[in-house]
């Protein structure tokens, strides 16, 4: 019998990881994606606007996630439910609604603020997600409507 050498060996152990790795599967984000606390509960969201929102930021910004088929695969199912959990953490519109007045109006000037300056949807999400990048005119649609939401918020 031929036996293996160091290599082998290191690559044997290594797959092993990699197929044990399989077994541990992080809590997916597969709430609804709108509720009784919503941000269109708090402020009014024209069609275009949610359209936008969803197909560009509930996926890390809402109780829900469509999940891509490479999400099945670790460790990068526990990078993409860490950079979800991550997301929520900063802006959930799902549970936009349990906001501090005061929290509401931040975030909505933050909202602005970012998509303006294109750092959101972030480029790492854009980049296996072409379909979620923002037009000019979507960035500028979004803009416009979070400050004007943002001034209808009553501390």
């Amino acid at each position: 019998m031929k036996k293996w050498s160091k290599k082998q060996k290191i690559l044997a152990i290594l797959l092993l990881a990699f197929l044990a790795a399989q077994a541990i599967r992080p809590a997916k984000n597969n709430g609804s994606p709108s509720g009784p606390k919503d941000i269109s509960t708090v402020v009014a969201v024209p069609d275009s606007v949610m359209t936008a929102l969803k197909k560009s930021c509930y996926d890390c910004h809402s109780n829900h996630s469509d999940y891509p088929w490479w999400d099945q695969i670790a460790p990068v199912s526990w990078w993409i439910t860490n950079h979800i959990n991550e997301g929520k953490r900063k802006l959930n519109f799902t549970e936009f609604g349990s906001y501090p007045a005061k929290k509401q109006a931040k975030k909505l000037d933050e909202t602005a603020e970012l998509v303006e300056k294109g750092e959101m949807p972030l480029s790492s999400y854009l980049w296996m997600h072409a379909d979620a990048k923002l037009s000019e005119a979507q960035k500028k649609m979004i803009v416009d409507w979070a400050r004007a939401a943002e001034k209808t918020i009553q501390p």
